[in-house]
């Protein structure tokens, strides 16, 4: 068995990861993500992974790589269907309401115009976010009228066409808290509060971390919402609302996990290994099967 590791920055999480694969002697090759090429005519050396577990920081970099590699049938962790829903913040949050998840409201709008009228609907305060980004960047709190227009005019002027998406969702009052959950496959291993006394809390953006517990409720939401997506190794951000309770906010496909293992011990390093190892298997026996089912249908049935 051979595994890929595709990343773009050697963090301590992939270090974990390589250390999780040389405790279980499982040879794998360390692949930067600007340095791989792939041949997208014809099936290439590619095909020498039994699975390839995707790490890059840039999202178009790791979704092409992903679309790429299940396009010849290597498996990838997550595969290319889930990391393309979990990397749009509008396709998660249509495939949570087709699977009739609890979340913040949420409204799409495509001009500052219908912009601001949605806001002023939905009501003050409320937040603007890219349909695409991490780690709170570019996360807009609109306050008033006035706030909403400043930001709005600014990135109606922007070049990217993301930024002329109004991706418009109503703020929770949290109790100075957010939670997210791990989910490896059917497991919910572990989660963590992350404390701020700003509204958001991103560790990215300072805020502190302590030990959650995974009650049943909350492993039955992030299973449900990883079912919802498609499954794989997931983060799932979830919002504390005094009246509705958990509120599931955002999906993660490529988590982060340095503040979570020492916090609480859990290996999650190791999990991902297990599960990219199951993955691998999975993937022999449907294969194997495919195969017998074809050679018995094709097989002289004789007389």
């Amino acid at each position: 068995m051979r595994i890929g590791i595709l990343y773009s920055r050697l963090r301590v999480e992939e270090k974990w990861l390589f250390a999780a694969l040389d405790e279980r002697d499982i040879e794998y090759d360390r692949l930067l993500d600007r340095e791989v090429t792939f041949d997208l005519t014809a099936a290439d050396d590619w095909q020498r992974y039994d699975a390839v577990i995707i790490r890059s920081l840039s999202t178009s970099r790791g979704l092409y790589a992903g679309q790429a590699l299940n396009s010849i049938g290597v498996p990838t962790i997550n595969p290319y269907a889930v990391a393309a829903v979990c990397s749009d913040k509008v396709s998660t949050t249509t495939a949570l309401t087709r699977a009739g998840l609890p979340q913040p409201r949420t409204h799409l709008a495509f001009t500052a115009e219908t912009a601001l009228a949605v806001g002023e609907e939905l009501g003050y305060p409320y937040v603007v976010k890219p349909v695409v980004g991490s780690w709170g960047r570019l996360v807009n709190r609109i306050n008033d009228r006035d706030a909403a227009e400043a930001v709005f005019e600014h990135r109606e002027v922007l070049g990217r066409f993301q930024h002329h998406l109004y991706y418009i969702q109503e703020l929770i009052e949290k109790p100075g808290r957010d939670i997210r959950a791990f989910v490896i496959g059917d497991q919910t291993p572990v989660a963590i509060y992350r404390h701020s006394e700003h509204w958001l809390t991103n560790t990215a953006r300072g805020a502190t971390a302590s030990e959650c517990t995974v009650t049943p409720d909350l492993h039955q939401l992030c299973q449900r919402a990883t079912q919802a997506v498609g499954g794989g190794v997931l983060a799932i951000d979830l919002l504390e609302d005094p009246e509705r309770g958990l509120l599931i906010n955002e999906i993660n496909h490529t988590m982060e996990f340095h503040s979570t293992v020492p916090l609480t011990g859990v290996d999650l390093p190791g999990m991902i290994v297990d599960h990219t190892l199951a993955t691998c298997r999975l993937q022999v026996k449907n294969s194997l099967s495919s195969s017998q089912l074809s050679s018995s249908e094709t097989s002289d049935p004789g007389p």
